[in-house]
């Protein structure tokens, strides 16, 4: 029993001879509550290997695991959020974008640019749900207009990966605008026949998801993900009903046609570059031309 020693208000460890272990080596699965030992979880893609529970990961590492080494250029990092509403709740709106800049250095809850996938050219959006719940104001909406529209003159296949609360309240209305903006930019990357493969993780859901996450010509889900506009508890109270089981997950949009498959995430780079090497040899086909009094 050396271990221990008797102090004057109980027991108490003795100091022990051998180095500390380094915290944060074991990390606890939140979906079955396995140990898992950080460094071979990261191989894994921070996925639990008893019951492929997905760690909620960064944008960065989303591209690191996603993207060829070294491919990505990113665009128009120097946009930063203004404050049009001089918004205030417990902080103001500058205070929380400088405090989310800080935690993430990221000017906004995106990153966006140009790269390739296994060879293949594509431009891709992924947003950060690490700043300020990955919500979508006025950057993030220009941004991926942005890059949509580059796409267009380069050619390349559209990739957007969504980890969102939804519009960024902090903004109102111009906010909600952004909608409209991201829902504009990828009707002209359809004129043009060039695909939008949108991926949706955990969480996906409000002015996100009914806008250009659910706007793909493939839409893909990593599993058990959260996906929906208003959350289940609202439904819940708003119609005054039980929910089915498993409504919102990926799953359960799979099974009523949401979206067209559910990937797990060690899985994504493979089905992402065979669904841009599939749209490169076979075009999109042209949507029907609009009358010009439409």
């Amino acid at each position: 029993m050396s271990w221990f020693k008797r102090g004057k208000k109980g027991i108490k460890a003795a100091a022990p001879d051998k180095k500390d272990m380094p915290s944060g080596l074991w990390l606890k699965c939140d979906e079955c509550g396995e140990i898992l030992y950080r460094p071979e979880l990261e191989k894994a893609c921070w996925v639990c290997g008893k019951c492929s529970f997905h760690f909620r990961i960064s944008s960065r590492q989303y591209l690191d695991l996603l993207l060829d080494e070294g491919s990505f250029v990113e665009e128009d990092a120097h946009l930063a959020p203004a404050d049009p509403l001089r918004f205030k709740d417990q902080k103001r709106y500058p205070e929380r974008a400088a405090d989310a800049k800080k935690k993430t250095g990221l000017n906004d809850a995106i990153l966006a640019g140009r790269a390739t996938v296994q060879g293949i050219p594509l431009s891709i959006a992924a947003l950060e749900f690490g700043f300020m719940g990955g919500s979508m104001g006025s950057v993030v909406g220009e941004r991926i207009a942005r890059v949509t529209l580059r796409a267009v003159e380069a050619r390349r296949g559209l990739v957007t990966l969504s980890s969102s609360g939804g519009a960024r309240m902090q903004e109102g209305i111009f906010s909600l605008m952004q909608m409209a903006k991201t829902s504009t930019a990828l009707g002209r990357l359809a004129d043009a026949g060039l695909p939008h493969i949108s991926i949706l993780t955990h969480p996906t859901t409000g002015g996100v998801t009914a806008s250009f996450a659910s706007l793909g010509d493939v839409i893909l889900a990593e599993p058990k993900a959260l996906i929906g506009f208003a959350g289940p508890r609202v439904i819940r109270e708003t119609i005054n009903q039980e929910l089915p089981a498993g409504f919102q997950r990926s799953e359960f949009l799979l099974q009523h046609g949401f979206v067209d498959r559910v990937v797990p995430r060690t899985e994504l780079r493979e089905i992402i570059a065979s669904a841009l090497s599939f749209f490169g040899e076979a075009p999109m086909p042209a949507h029907p031309k609009r009358r010009r009094d439409d």
